[in-house]
């Protein structure tokens, strides 16, 4: 029986990372969340009375891993989060290392294959940066709340039962959470499970811009209020203006730069590569792009490519 059980186990594997990814904000304590939640459990098998579900047990535990680790009181972030946008001129990288970034993550960590395309769609959405990162505004328990029930479409009964608490409490949490993610307003993306034919040209449009290095084509692509980012910098820059000066300001280092198409966040994503003075292509960053109403609204350049390009399966280097 234990050795069925634990293959049950691992079913829930992808749905569970995506729960714990929701909860903790990185790929990485994700999986270990997951891992530890599976040893747990497994451990406890033997013990299992089959008074609630193998999924319902097995998010129980999960939910505790991920509010122990979250007792600290410490939240992911973006640079968006935490200052307002630099006026180019006055742009400096600067590194905050006090600060825990919010990290990107591979759909297939976290998206488990399902058939209804609207549950596919929930899914997505609320892998993407910015509501994840709204969800780090919410105290640990109204996060789970919020998740359980808005996301995961689970009863306020189940959700309360799981938390040990009484249904009015949930409700109660639910209606704070749902408030709390009104003021963060998560900015809006558009559906792209699969790309239809205008966000296919859009991306090849954004290709040729990047990889040619045409300024004025990249700008024709975005829109007027498009931010960039670049963690574990705290630097972020607003507009047309602010992105193409510091693009061909300290940003000139990526002319001449290779794209390679990746997926990230229910996004489209792009694995930057630099030209290396070695020859070829070193790894510069990880692109994860925001796309609502046929233009670009947000480009997070994540750098920490040695964290990022094996997560995302890429190879370390191109040829010339």
């Amino acid at each position: 029986m234990t050795d069925v059980m634990t293959e049950d186990l691992e079913k829930y594997r992808t749905e569970l990372t995506g729960y714990c990814y929701r909860m903790l904000g990185s790929a990485f304590e994700a999986e270990d969340a997951v891992q530890d939640t599976m040893v747990r459990a497994w451990r406890a098998l033997d013990s299992f009375e089959g008074r609630s579900s193998l999924r319902s047990w097995l998010y129980r535990i999960a939910t505790n891993v991920c509010l122990d680790s979250l007792s600290a009181g410490n939240r992911r972030a973006r640079p968006m989060d935490l200052t307002d946008p630099t006026p180019v001129a006055q742009a400096r990288l600067n590194e905050r290392p006090e600060i825990t970034w919010l990290e990107p993550v591979p759909d297939g960590r976290v998206l488990p294959s399902v058939a209804d395309p609207a549950e596919t769609a929930v899914s997505r959405e609320t892998v993407r940066l910015a509501f994840v990162a709204a969800l780090q505004h919410l105290p640990p328990k109204q996060r789970a709340v919020l998740i359980l029930r808005e996301v995961l479409a689970w009863k306020a009964s189940e959700v309360s039962e799981l938390l040990g608490t009484s249904v009015a409490s949930v409700n109660s949490a639910l209606q704070r959470a749902r408030a709390t993610l009104a003021e963060q307003a998560p900015a809006a993306s558009d559906a792209a499970d699969p790309l239809d034919e205008e966000q296919k040209a859009l991306l090849d449009r954004y290709v040729a811009a990047f990889e040619g290095y045409d300024m004025q084509a990249l700008t024709a692509l975005l829109h007027e209020d498009a931010t960039m980012s670049m963690p574990p910098y705290d630097l972020w820059l607003r507009g047309h203006e602010d992105i193409v000066g510091w693009m061909l300001g300290v940003g000139e280092v990526c002319r001449g730069s290779k794209l390679v198409p990746t997926v990230a966040n229910g996004a489209p994503a792009f694995a930057h590569y630099h030209p290396d003075p070695e020859g070829g292509f070193a790894p510069w960053a990880l692109i994860v792009l925001q796309v609502h109403d046929g233009k670009i609204g947000g480009m997070d350049f994540f750098l920490d490519t040695k964290r990022w390009f094996p997560l995302f399966d890429l190879p370390d280097r191109l040829p010339a």
